[in-house]
């Protein structure tokens, strides 16, 4: 039987699936150091990762390496030039996803603009003693402007759930959209600081590239309205998280939600100190339905692209389909 690498824990009956095809070597404890990573692969066909970085010394030092499943929409932690170059297949999850994360971005936004998580902890803290006019004063998000920059398939799904708060939709992108989506969503495209000066509410729904690192920074914040609220369901690296900090604290903007961090799990420790953030730990996703869903689909990605089940040899979701069927060099 072939080998593979599930490289973290993962919905137990999936891994039963894996198992009717491949020998499997499973990762039910913590995180795997670069090392391990590159130790457990030595020997393996291909590995079922989420989020664990995949370079070209780790395809190096695995010879047999042909594909690797990653749970997981974005895949900023492969280096898709190293696999290219030695043919190595990388897979992702799209689509099962989306709503879920778009409710999850719509909560945060909503939590942020009306202080909830600020007032929760205050009044947690038995500070609550009489109703005041001027108590947790927030942002409106019924009849307000939404920005959504990446109006990919979660930036359309935030875009819909607009229309039932009566907003107005802008959105930047590296591309327009078609006409007959813009019209769908009544989103207007604008240039990215047109959006950061209009927008009540920016969500980023971005993927992670090197160009695309700290999109939103000390320059940004400078274009926002004091009101506005950013809110950040795409990855970490996308804001400058340090000078996001400073913008909070100064009341530069009114307020952020984040469920991504530079060098997460770590947050940056001045972001720990500033009420008007809610913080939370990656968990966009996190419905059980949709787990499940990613975890099966890095799976048949897994299972077809290494030949076996009824899709074999045409894994659902390749990144780059054009190694397909070449040998690995």
């Amino acid at each position: 039987m072939q080998k593979i690498l599930v490289a973290r824990p993962i919905f137990p009956d999936v891994v039963e699936r894996l198992k009717q095809y491949f020998e499997v070597d499973w990762n039910q404890g913590e995180a795997l150091s670069a090392a391990e990573l590159a130790a457990r692969l030595a020997d393996k066909d291909g590995a079922l990762t989420a989020g664990e970085p995949i370079g070209a010394a780790a395809i190096a030092s695995a010879p047999r390496l042909r594909v690797v499943s990653n749970m997981a929409v974005g895949f900023n932690n492969f280096d898709m030039a190293a696999f290219n170059a030695a043919n190595v297949l990388g897979t992702n999850t799209p689509d099962v996803l989306n709503e879920s994360t778009a409710d999850f971005g719509w909560a945060l936004m909503m939590a942020a603009a009306r202080r909830v998580t600020e007032s929760e902890h205050w009044l947690r803290a038995g500070k609550w003693q009489k109703w005041a006019y001027d108590s947790f004063l927030g942002t409106d998000i019924y009849g307000s402007t939404l920005g959504v920059i990446g109006m990919g398939r979660i930036g359309q799904a935030l875009a819909r759930r607009a229309r039932g708060f009566n907003m107005r939709v802008m959105y930047h992108n590296r591309s327009r959209v078609s006409p007959q989506i813009e019209a769908e969503l009544n989103a207007e495209y604008a240039s990215k600081e047109h959006l950061l000066r209009t927008a009540d509410h920016v969500v980023l729904v971005l993927p992670y590239t090197a160009e695309n690192h700290h999109t939103i920074g000390a320059a940004e914040f400078a274009l926002m309205k004091p009101s506005a609220t950013l809110t950040n369901i795409a990855r970490g690296g996308i804001v400058d998280d340090a000078a996001l900090a400073v913008a909070l604290r100064a009341k530069r903007i009114g307020a952020a939600g984040l469920d991504v961090f530079e060098g997460e799990p770590s947050v940056h420790p001045d972001l720990l100190t500033v009420s008007n953030v809610v913080l939370t730990p990656h968990i966009a996703s996190a419905t059980e339905a949709t787990r499940r869903a990613m975890a099966n689909l890095a799976a048949d990605n897994l299972i077809a692209a290494l030949g076996e089940g009824p899709q074999a040899g045409n894994p659902p979701n390749p990144i780059n389909p054009e190694v397909l069927g070449k040998a690995r060099s």
